[in-house]
């Protein structure tokens, strides 16, 4: 069983930078597409990014490419999500989640396991 946990939230102004964590006690995340979602206030959980199993590609939203990267530490066994350039529209709860073969990473129903997110709230 993958258990997830989220970290580094919290409030910052406009422009500022933030580096959420993920991290896992229950396997290898190396083994897993490692996603990154985010659900603000009165809308629906979308996809920010992904990092795909066994390697370090990625794929990102159009709305924070070139702003968030994602990347992980297979020694500490977690993943990152720094955020640079924040911008009050990326204020959500952000979530981490992991599949062993998604066909489709960018669709939330394609991961079993899940975080319990973390809040990151950006003021102007």
């Amino acid at each position: 069983q993958v258990q997830l946990v989220e970290s580094g939230g919290g409030p910052v102004q406009a422009g500022a930078s933030l580096r959420l964590s993920c991290a896992t006690s229950g396997g290898s995340l190396r083994r897993y597409n490692v996603g990154w979602f985010r659900q603000a206030p009165g809308k629906e959980r979308a996809f920010v990014g992904v990092i795909f199993r066994g390697s370090d590609n990625t794929h990102y939203a159009e709305s924070v490419k070139g702003r968030f990267t994602i990347s992980r530490d297979n020694a500490k066994n977690t993943v990152y999500l720094q955020m640079n350039n924040l911008k009050p529209g990326d204020t959500a709860v952000y979530f981490c989640a992991a599949d062993p073969g998604a066909w489709d990473p960018v669709l939330e129903s394609e991961y079993d396991y899940w975080g319990q997110g973390t809040q990151v709230t950006v003021s102007s």
